[in-house]
């Protein structure tokens, strides 16, 4: 009998998944276990997996087409046997074009986005380099090839972010000498060499275009997530600056005893814990928005924006109010080292309750962000500053203090501005007053 195989359900937020790559040709034998398909959920790549052993039939959805979860992809057939009457059309994918594709071996590991570009641009892909993580290929194997084939002559090579810098500061690349691998020319050598005129372009012309970055995978989840957040939640955002000296002071004493460096507390850490203790007496921010009733959770999940080199995702700890802040900065670590080695699970993203978005180590003071959906809060938190701050007993007197400002973005229908401050107000205690945080 023929087996379903559905778009699976990764998240209880989850509705819909896109179809990054086939892994299994239409017809193809496979065995119960083998991974056929790579899909994307919130912002992270999982494999679809046959649920039986058979053969490959009636695949339903080309690559980078959108599935609601739960709905039929493809079948398992025994040998002999038909699809079944609502899937007995022509697949759609055996007849999508005809012509020689490369074959990707399969010990050749790729990204989804890297096998995107390898396809659409009929890429060999034993000419390409492996400088991702555990010598996969990636997005940037890939640019780089394609920046040596439209060159095939061989008169000017530059790596992709020197062309860039090279336009942007009027450098004639044939007069620059390179020093990279096959005497390739880097950003290095263009800073080196003096600007040299360039013809400009007449007016009213469309503007030249650097690259194309295709709209797929987690770029059109972020995408999507973004303009939904700023759809349908009315933001409103309250400021307010922390005096981080004393948390400092515990957070660097804390790290003297520690002698694994690994397992030093970060700033980011003893902030989440903070953020977790003032949720657990103000727990509104702690909130979802649906049409009949707003929920309030008990858990407190704290996800911490992680930037990585196509986007963004969100790893949460779970559970953060009952964690000791050593912990928080372990569990901190581990999720971010997998996220930028992309070895995520999905219950590392599931059942966020809170974001924190920390730009501080880019040098940003303050900013605000968006909202991560269905949540009803983010916190934006900026870098730790020397200011002079007047002494809360003497007026006439100025001491410089580590100050951050904190900014939250919440959602209106949720909560008011009142019980956004008491939020506020209570980090701010907890952070200024931290002797609790590291108990």
């Amino acid at each position: 009998m023929a087996k379903e195989i559905i778009m699976p359900k990764f998240g209880f937020t989850q509705e819909n998944s896109e179809i990054l790559e086939w892994l299994k040709k239409e017809g193809e034998k496979v065995e119960k276990g083998d991974p056929i398909a790579v899909v994307s959920t919130d912002k992270l790549s999982m494999e679809v997996e046959a649920p039986e052993t058979g053969v490959l039939s009636g695949i339903k959805h080309k690559v980078g087409e959108i599935v609601p979860v739960t709905e039929i992809i493809a079948y398992i057939l025994e040998p002999g046997e038909v699809l079944p009457e609502s899937g007995s059309q022509k697949p759609e994918i055996a007849a999508v074009k005809i012509e020689v594709v490369p074959q990707i071996s399969p010990t050749v590991k790729i990204s989804p986005l890297a096998a995107k570009l390898i396809e659409e641009f009929q890429i060999d892909v034993s000419e390409l380099t492996k400088t991702g993580a555990g010598g996969q290929v990636s997005r940037n194997d890939v640019e780089d090839y394609l920046a040596r084939r439209n060159n095939p002559e061989g008169k000017i090579k530059a790596t992709p972010a020197a062309r860039r810098v090279a336009k942007e500061m009027q450098v004639d690349l044939h007069g620059v000498t390179g020093s990279g691998p096959e005497r390739r020319i880097q950003v290095a050598d263009v800073s080196l060499r003096k600007k040299t005129p360039v013809i400009q372009k007449a007016p009213g012309g469309l503007p030249d275009v650097l690259k194309e970055i295709p709209l797929i995978g987690m770029r059109r989840i972020i995408a999507d997530n973004m303009a939904r957040s700023m759809r349908e939640a009315p933001h409103m955002t309250l400021q307010i600056d922390v005096q981080m000296d004393t948390a400092e002071v515990l957070r660097k004493s804390a790290n003297e005893k520690i002698t694994d460096k690994n397992s030093r507390i970060s700033a980011t850490a003893v902030i989440v814990k903070a953020v977790a203790l003032a949720i657990k007496k103000y727990p509104i921010v702690n909130s979802q928005f649906t049409s009949e009733k707003i929920l309030v959770f008990s858990d407190i999940n704290i996800g911490v924006a992680t930037a990585l080199e196509d986007g963004l995702i969100v790893p949460v700890i779970h559970f953060a109010d009952q964690r000791p802040v050593s912990q928080i900065s372990i569990a901190l670590n581990d999720l971010t080292l997998r996220a930028r080695e992309n070895k995520l699970k999905p219950e590392d993203l599931a059942n966020g309750t809170f974001t924190i978005s920390n730009l501080g180590m880019f040098g940003i003071d303050r900013f605000t962000a968006i909202i991560n959906p269905p949540q009803s809060a983010i916190l934006a938190v900026g870098a730790i500053k020397r200011q002079m701050i007047p002494d809360d007993i003497e007026d006439q007197i100025i001491r410089i203090r580590k100050m951050l400002t904190f900014t939250l973005s919440a959602d209106h229908r949720v909560m008011d501005g009142v019980q956004a401050a008491y939020f506020l107000n209570e980090l701010r205690i907890m952070l200024q007053q931290p002797e609790k945080l590291f108990k």
